[in-house]
């Protein structure tokens, strides 16, 4: 769907929504919009939110576009294209927007290809070739060609995201170019359009049409006129990827271009960032996938030490030589996610390292490659490293290690505060013999300016990806120049090249003329001019860049203000400032944030798109469905930024820009587990809700939903008749109506025997027996929330059969007078704060005792279990708040904890059936999902594996809403439902009250908490 404005080409737009466009993004591009969305089938995005959201990539840079246009087929390329061309606006080509210079933003129309052309037309096994749309992601084509013993081996850290457009027009490298090469190496033929709407194929020569050859041959004549030039300012290793291969005539790499040595016109395309010409297809050259890798960690005292080693460690022909320095090492620790793998890296018993280097070797012979492994011990033993080595032969803990070093990137910008470390001389690439008295020296040219670099990266190519911590918003631009200036001196010293592998774009562009000099700049002009000689395809890129640190161009210009806002939950966290030399950070609160920390906190996002990845974890399910920016945890990051620093055309915080951005965010969580920074959508989502309630009010369903807890002590009286909407025909249809609650959905059953009533038959402990159990560890406080207290009763009894037969005295807290507790979920879901402070007190007074006696408080559904652990330490609750949190254990954990110490051995009867697990978000998000199979496999026999899914698309409330329910299917359908589907032999386990829901809706299966199958498995001695 178009966004508001301009409407779609069948409603055309009136002459109140025209004169609002033209205000907005002026005349001749309210033209251009109108046009798009009359002669295209595409989406045409050109309201300030959406121009927004692509003004940015994964640099510092902050360019708004003219508007935004999601083709649907090739052909609307071509029509796009044709309209800018007529209109002479330009144009930028975008896949992922993961670049880091500033490449995919420019003032000028947007195409995104990721939305739509991203399919594989055609694979060769035995030609070993592939062609692909610009906008296929590159894991998504190593997925397909994986049946094929295929690979495309430019293996990017974010291949998850990264395009293979984008992959060509930046010239990618990769952690193992050292084998394989860099994009240019593995690029066969490209089929473009040029910006007069021509469509060419660039491929060898041999193979030219009439107007490609033309172009090889003024380009021939380029290189053969500067030949001179060329051989004596062109950088010889192989990672240089600035300006344009003008040297595909007279290679100067020291790996050419293609094997033969001959001449392919599709690698001058290669790493000109969309300048040229519109990648319409590519062909692409595969590479057997080995069958076997081994891995050695090498650990070194010193900084030093590790990269004079790394010109030793190449002899032994490894596939790679990657960095991971001690900052790294220390942010992986601090990542809950990250840092059970980062420790397998490092020597037991020894004292942290200052760097770490990963050396990979490859290939089909397995005994092979660990004689070479032992060969590398060896090397390292003479390089007086002897026991420094942990070796790694295991490919499931390789692959963990590599995801932790492909995300080494965004770990680092992890850091709090307004310090970051920033992208502008990391790809310089030295020779391996300089490697070490480059990093030295430049270590020493932070220091003069008052910071320090962390490092990581290619030290197999000399390629190693440093990024000074520097304050953007004060000094930054100016320490970054003078940095850059002193960077540069030392790479013509040690003969390198100032651009190795993320490309030029804005933060680059301008030191093409220092690498090259002036007559092959000239060169590269004209080759430009050649192409477009409107200068129509991303103006002001490569060719007459700006300069670097043109503030006006940046994501923190001058002037950059956030707007006064007293938020509603505790940001102090992120309002701090950091020290750029030890990367300490000032007390919580003291940052001058005029947000409380709510902008800084969103501002953690570098726009990395690593939330764009669809291969595993849990982020971010709207995006999945929908493949729109605007639903995508960077999207809504950057709106958000917008609004909080006024940039959203009189919009605030709690305008509908935001509001549409966050509508289809579930709250799932992923973000706060998944993205290496730590931008926590779910709870900034909580934080819009209360602060737009303030504003604007809530409406009568979500009050409703918000008022769940009460109405259900009142309709467990008359269950019968609050049941009579899914019994009634025509009554669903009203509730949509008048509510919006989804006529096709089910809503849950009320029922009369609740928890509360079925507790006096359970024999239950009464607070001082619980508390006297407690002195022997065999003490549990159960909380029931409203879900299983009063819709699922059978879950809670089972879980106190479960510990009871265990020898468990088991205490159900309740409020005064017997009434159910709720943690306050529900409230916040709907921005009552206030009503979820005031349920979230009476939970803790009820608690208090238990808390002080350092009794577990146990409960069942992790939405309202993990809030305590989660949402209550930033609602400003007191001391009680992490004292409570520090208790707080869902029933699998506790069982497992107690396993594990030997107090919990339950007699159980052997399993008949597998198990099949859906971890619901909030488990997998806070790391609570591994006890669920710690404990299912306590059942003798159990056959127990997870399903591999995102969110089930329910999301409490959010799955039950008219508006929701289509999208609510699509996520199910994404994986979970087919999964469910494809067991129908298995016991389905789900803890999720939403997740079972949603599992009985779309699969017709009903699903079990896991305190069921264990209740279910319980010997008969043992029930009782």
């Amino acid at each position: 769907m178009n966004a508001p404005l301009p409407q779609a080409a069948t409603q055309g737009l009136d002459s109140a929504a025209t004169e609002r466009l033209k205000r907005r993004v002026g005349p001749d591009a309210a033209a251009l919009a109108r046009r798009l969305a009359r002669e295209t089938r595409g989406e045409v995005l050109f309201d300030t939110a959406s121009r927004g959201r692509y003004a940015t990539d994964a640099s510092i840079y902050q360019v708004m576009p003219v508007g935004v246009f999601v083709p649907r087929c090739e052909r609307d390329v071509s029509l796009a294209l044709a309209i800018a061309r007529d209109m002479k606006v330009p144009v930028l080509a975008r896949g992922a927007g993961s670049s880091q210079c500033g490449q995919t933003t420019n003032t000028a129309l947007v195409i995104d290809f990721t939305k739509h052309l991203r399919q594989v037309h055609a694979v060769d096994p035995a030609a070993m070739t592939a062609e692909v749309d610009p906008g296929l992601v590159l894991d998504h084509l190593n997925a397909e060609l994986k049946r094929h013993g295929l690979w495309f081996p430019v293996d990017v850290s974010t291949s998850a995201q990264a395009t293979l457009g984008g992959m060509a027009g930046n010239n990618s490298c990769g952690s193992r170019s050292i084998a394989y090469g860099n994009m240019v190496h593995n690029v066969l033929g490209i089929s473009a359009w040029l910006a007069d709407g021509q469509q060419l194929d660039f491929g060898p020569l041999r193979s030219l049409g009439a107007r490609e050859a033309l172009i090889a041959g003024f380009v021939r004549g380029l290189a053969d006129r500067h030949r001179e030039q060329i051989e004596q300012h062109w950088p010889k290793v192989m990672r240089r990827v600035a300006g344009y291969n003008l040297d595909i005539f007279h290679p100067q790499s020291e790996r050419p271009y293609t094997d033969d040595g001959s001449v392919n016109l599709a690698h001058l395309l290669v790493g000109s960032e969309g300048t040229l010409a519109v990648t319409r297809r590519l062909k692409l050259k595969l590479a057997p996938l080995p069958r076997h890798k081994v891995l050695g960690v090498v650990n070194f005292p010193s900084f030093h030490r590790a990269m004079d080693s790394a010109q030793h460690l190449v002899t032994l022909g490894p596939t790679a030589v990657e960095l991971v320095d001690r900052t790294m090492i220390e942010l992986a620790r601090a990542n809950p996610a990250f840092r059970p793998v980062i420790e397998t890296a490092l020597v037991p018993g020894t004292a942290t390292p200052e760097a770490i280097l990963l050396v990979e070797f490859a290939g089909d012979d397995r005994a092979a490659l660990l004689h070479r492994l032992q060969q590398l011990v060896e090397l390292v033993h003479d390089l007086a490293l002897g026991g420094q080595v942990v070796e790694m032969p295991d490919e499931g803990l390789q692959k963990a290690l590599w995801e932790v070093r492909k995300a080494g990137l965004n770990i680092m910008m992890s850091l709090k505060g307004d310090g970051k470390p920033v992208s502008f001389i990391e790809d310089c690439a030295v020779p391996l013999p300089h490697l070490a008295a480059y990093t030295d020296a430049l270590t020493e040219v932070f220091a003069r300016h008052g910071t320090r670099g962390t490092w990581y990266a290619h030290a197999s190519v000399g390629t190693l990806h440093v990024r000074p911590i520097l304050d953007m918003r004060r000094d930054g631009a100016a320490k970054m120049r003078a940095i850059a200036e002193e960077a540069a001196a030392l790479v013509r010293r040690y003969k390198g090249a100032f651009s190795g592998e993320h490309g030029d774009g804005l933060c680059r562009g301008e030191w093409i003329r220092w690498q090259f000099g002036p007559a092959l700049t000239e060169a590269l002009r004209e080759i430009k001019h050649h192409l477009d000689p409107a200068h129509l395809l991303s103006p002001g890129r490569i060719v007459d860049p700006p300069r670097m640190d043109d503030t006006s161009l940046m994501r923190f210009p001058p002037g950059y203000r956030t707007i006064p806002l007293t938020p509603v939950l505790d940001w102090s966290a992120w309002d701090v400032q950091n020290d750029p030399v030890t990367e300490q950070t000032t007390s919580p609160g003291s940052g001058g944030d005029s947000t409380g920390g709510l902008a800084k906190a969103v501002e953690m996002c570098n726009n990395n798109g690593h939330c764009r990845k669809f291969d595993a974890g849990t982020m971010c399910p709207s995006f999945r469905v929908t493949r729109d920016e605007q639903h995508l945890t960077r999207g809504r990051a950057n709106t958000l930024r917008l609004a909080l620093s006024g940039q959203l055309e009189g919009e605030g915080f709690t305008g509908d820009a935001v509001a549409q951005a966050l509508e289809l965010c579930v709250g799932c969580k992923g973000c706060k587990r998944d993205c290496p920074t730590g931008v926590d959508m779910a709870r900034i989502k909580i934080e819009f809700a209360a602060q737009r309630a303030a504003a604007r009010g809530v409406a009568l369903k979500d009050r409703l939903i918000a008022r769940l807890p009460e109405i259900a002590r009142w309709a467990s009286r008359w269950p019968g008749l609050f049941n009579l909407r899914d019994r009634v025909p025509g009554l669903a249809l009203l509730s949509e109506r008048w509510l919006g609650l989804a006529a096709q959905r089910s809503l849950p059953r009320w029922r009369r025997d609740t928890f509360e009533r079925a507790a006096p038959a359970l024999a239950l402990a009464t607070r001082e027996q619980v508390l006297t159990a407690a002195r022997q560890q065999m003490g549990v406080v159960l909380f029931v929330d409203t879900f299983n207290g009063h819709f699922e009763t059978e879950n809670a009894v089972a879980a106190v059969q479960v510990l009871q037969a265990a020898g468990y005295a088991v205490h159900a807290a309740t409020a005064p007078g017997g009434r159910a507790l709720c943690c306050g979920r529900t409230a916040l879901a709907a921005g009552l704060m206030d009503d979820a402070r005031a349920r979230a007190t009476q939970l803790l007074d009820a608690l208090e005792p238990f808390i002080d006696a350092g009794l577990p408080i146990v409960g069942l559904e992790p939405s309202c279990l993990l809030t305590l652990r989660d949402e209550y330490l930033v609602m400003k609750l007191g001391e009680r708040a992490p004292r409570l949190a520090a208790l707080a254990l869902l029933f699998e954990e506790f069982l497992a904890r107690e396993a594990r110490a030997g107090r919990f051995a339950p007699s159980l009867r052997v399993a008949t059936q597998p198990l099949r697990v859906h971890g619901h978000c909030h488990q997998k998000a806070l790391g609570a999902l591994p006890p669920v199979l710690e404990v299912l496999k306590l059942i003798p026999g159990a056959d127990v594996s997870v399903i591999e899914s995102s969110c089930c698309g329910m999301a409490g409330a959010f799955g039950f809403e008219a508006a929701h329910h289509a999208v609510s299917m699509q996520m199910a359908e994404l994986s979970l439902l087919p999964a469910v589907r494809a067991a129908p032999e298995a016991i389905i386990v789900a803890d999720g009250t939403s997740c079972r829901h949603q599992i009985a809706d779309g699969a017709a299966r009903e699903a079990l908490h896991v305190a069921r199958v264990l209740a279910d498995h319980l010997q008969p001695h043992a029930a009782h």
